[in-house]
């Protein structure tokens, strides 16, 4: 009774109605002015700003026309190689000489363009069929890369004409020399097989990477064009690398295919 009396008397006493009323501390009011401002700023960059979506794939660097294998048509032994790499060669131009049951014969390049690899060497023994050489279809230095993007299945639909395309290549460190600008020309929406692909890059060995995890779909990127570089094609830095590129170059494709605000993943 004694407690209850005590808190009774306390409410009567009028000294404690004319005490000021603390609403806040100055901490509180720190803390609750910086959280207003990191919402607003957040609201601004939810319909200001953008989130970029790309897509990743590898690449190859050509000519547009792609390659073709050379086989040899006969059965025999090497006894001459009557080209070399990077040699570009007409249509019918000999390649190998071969020593078969009939007589000598020469293997002849099918349709014009640079000889890219050369499978066999002297003294080799082939049979009908056999891979001899990598013939890539171009028969003029100044033709223009392509860049032959192998999307996954997967991904192509999210691919359209006019993306943009950042290629880090092989023989240019990204780190020294930037990226390689590009963009998407065409976009097949079939998949492409092994034999499809190794039939235009000229390269079994290359198309079974490229296929490792399924048949992809071939994506043509063009590269920017640029005269005030070495390689004559646009960089992410002002110069690029001081080298001409060469073609059946190994790259990797960074595709921009969408700019979203971060507001939009909130609408219906």
């Amino acid at each position: 009774m004694q407690f209850r009396q005590q808190a009774l008397d306390k409410l009567r006493s009028p000294e404690d109605l004319e005490l000021p009323a603390r609403l806040a501390r100055p901490q509180g009011w720190l803390v609750l002015s910086v959280t207003l401002v990191v919402m607003a700023a957040a609201s601004v960059w939810a319909v200001t700003g953008s989130v970029v979506t790309t897509v990743g794939a590898p690449a190859v660097l050509t000519h547009g026309q792609g390659g073709y294998v050379l086989q040899s048509p006969v059965t025999g032994q090497v006894t001459r190689v009557l080209a070399e790499e990077g040699d570009r060669l007409e249509a019918g131009a000999p390649v190998l000489e071969v020593r078969a049951a009939e007589g000598r014969t020469l293997v002849r390049a099918v349709e014009a363009g640079r000889v890219g690899a050369l499978a066999v060497d002297v003294g080799a023994v082939l049979r009908t069929g056999a891979d001899v050489a990598a013939v890539e279809k171009v028969t003029d230095e100044d033709s223009p890369l392509y860049a032959t993007v192998y999307v996954p299945a997967g991904k192509a639909s999210e691919v359209r004409v006019g993306d943009p395309v950042d290629l880090t290549v092989q023989s240019a460190p990204a780190s020294r020399y930037g990226v390689l600008r590009g963009e998407v020309t065409s976009v097949e929406r079939r998949a492409q097989s092994a034999g499809r692909i190794a039939s235009f890059l000229g390269d079994a060995r290359l198309a079974a990477r490229l296929t490792e995890d399924g048949a992809p779909v071939a994506v043509t990127v063009s590269p920017v064009r640029s005269p005030s570089t070495r390689s004559g094609y646009a960089w992410s830095t002002e110069d690029g690398p001081p080298f001409r590129l060469d073609s059946m170059t190994w790259a990797t494709a960074s595709v921009r295919v969408a700019d979203q605000h971060p507001v939009d993943w909130l609408l219906p």
